[in-house]
């Protein structure tokens, strides 16, 4: 894939006024209380919801735009109404530390008539349900590996699983568990795996079969149309039988840990990711993981709408993986601005015609 820059249309000229731009905007983070998590590792995917939000702001402020912040508790809908910002960027990736209920956020948004970047009602529901998830991949032609849901640490294993199998939350994102004990090689090892995960966090466990190969991310960013992204993992350190990202390497790696980014580039999983887009109902902007195995085939292992959100210094992927690029976060606010506000104006146009009788 060559260097992509964004579209003429979707850098307008400075000041928040031109070119349809909102003069108020608002932020809506999850609001963290670590009583809310049943373990701290959960709390600490979210323990920067305010500052990650704050550091946002600066940035649509250096766009001349007004920026309110709005934790997403239950005062938020009253706040909404009284200030009436233009436009929201939603960045709740929990409520009351369920993920689940993130998808209440753009329900009061929808209520209140107030335009909002990332995904609707259904695409927000969906992406807390992995197992569904996987469920309309495979029925729509995107690749992924075999894969059971869990209700019970004792239910019968499904013929069509091979070892090494990989077990992960079912309703939570952010690697949470994710650790190198979480691929088991045998099935003494799962179920204690699954005792210990259903009994923690009281919801099902999807399991699937642990593709070995390599890993890659996938960042689709809409604006006048849809383009993708790509970042392959690689890994600072290769040690373990398995190579994967883990919670560690995600959240709390020194500088000789983790992972970063190099460019990857193939036009059929372009397609794949577009189609995994579409199934999920999501909007403006998604992340996808998936693992390449030693024959080249893809399996889509995550999928993420409304994905952590923010510049480099926030340090997520969208903006690590677009910034190969040469795609600059104030680049890639204007471009969610502007396909909000395009898709407002759409609305507006199909109410107000009226076909001819």
């Amino acid at each position: 894939m060559n260097n992509v820059v964004i579209e003429k249309n979707d850098k307008p000229p400075n000041g928040s006024k031109q070119q349809g731009f909102p003069s108020v905007v608002g932020i809506i983070y999850s609001e963290v209380r670590r009583e809310y998590f049943p373990t701290e590792v959960q709390y600490l995917t979210e323990k920067d919801a305010y500052r990650d939000a704050k550091i946002i702001g600066g940035y649509l402020e250096k766009l001349g735009i007004k920026t309110l912040l709005y934790p997403g508790d239950a005062e938020l809908p009253e706040k909404l109404r009284r200030d009436n910002p233009e436009l929201v960027f939603n960045l709740v990736g929990s409520v009351k530390g369920n993920e689940y209920l993130a998808s209440t956020i753009p329900a009061v948004l929808e209520l209140l008539d107030i335009p909002y970047t990332g995904a609707g009602i259904l695409g927000e529901s969906l992406v807390y349900n992995k197992f569904l998830v996987k469920k309309l991949l495979e029925q729509n032609g995107v690749p992924i590996p075999h894969y059971q849901l869990f209700n019970t640490f004792s239910d019968p294993i499904s013929p069509t699983l091979r070892f090494p199998l990989i077990s992960k939350l079912n309703e939570i994102h952010g690697a949470v568990e994710i650790t190198q004990d979480a691929v088991s090689e045998n099935e003494k090892h799962l179920r204690e795996r699954l005792r210990f995960l259903i009994k923690t966090y009281d919801q099902p466990v999807l399991v699937e079969e642990f593709i070995v190969g390599r890993e890659v991310t996938a960042i689709l960013l809409e604006g006048l149309n849809r383009k993708v992204y790509f970042g392959e993992k690689v890994f600072k350190k290769k040690e373990g039988k398995y190579i994967f990202a883990t919670f560690d390497d995600q959240w709390t790696e020194t500088e000789e840990e983790g992972f970063y980014y190099q460019k990857y580039e193939d036009e059929v999983l372009v397609e794949y990711v577009k189609r995994a887009f579409e199934i999920g109902k999501m909007a403006d902007y998604a992340k996808f993981d998936i693992r390449l195995d030693s024959s080249g085939r893809y399996y889509f292992i995550d999928s993420n709408s409304n994905p952590a959100f923010g510049p480099k210094e926030v340090d997520c992927a969208l903006a690590n993986i677009l910034d190969l690029y040469n795609i600059g976060f104030p680049d890639i606010l204007k471009r969610l601005i502007l396909n909000t506000v395009r898709d407002v104006a759409k609305e507006e146009q199909s109410l107000n015609f009226s076909p001819l009788t």
